[in-house]
């Protein structure tokens, strides 16, 4: 497998922050009874993936930052697009937009908390080859 250049594309491919070749969940994100399963440690370098009990706590602040976003531009988007619709729609429409992207807003999260508050980064001798 190729280790992704930089830390932020390794990121965006939910790659170890270490070596950035081992997966950080288990499974995919379409899977959405086991999206959020991932393993206590990278298959490839050993790095923890729960550095400390309770880690992920501060994950929900950046997930309700992804959502704010999905929300804002959701609304924009219905503003000028559906020429201001009945408040009923846009209701709707945002829950409808935030619940098909949870999946995804929990990953990520979860990975720029792991990234930024980890306590790891990148280290080349860690990475296969």
């Amino acid at each position: 497998m190729a280790t992704p250049p930089s830390s932020l594309l390794a990121l965006l491919a939910l790659r170890c922050p270490r070596c950035h070749q081992g997966k950080l969940f288990t499974h995919s994100a379409l899977n959405l009874t086991k999206f959020d399963e991932m393993p206590e440690a990278c298959p490839v370098c050993g790095q923890a993936f729960e550095p400390e009990v309770g880690f992920y706590w501060g994950a929900m602040y950046i997930s309700y930052g992804f959502s704010t976003f999905i929300v804002a531009i959701v609304g924009v988007l219905l503003y000028f697009l559906g020429h201001d619709p009945d408040v009923w729609v846009y209701v709707v429409a945002v829950a409808a937009a935030v619940l098909a992207f949870t999946p995804l807003m929990f990953r990520y999260a979860r990975a720029v908390m792991l990234y930024a508050f980890g306590g790891a980064s990148f280290d080349p001798r860690y990475a296969k080859a």
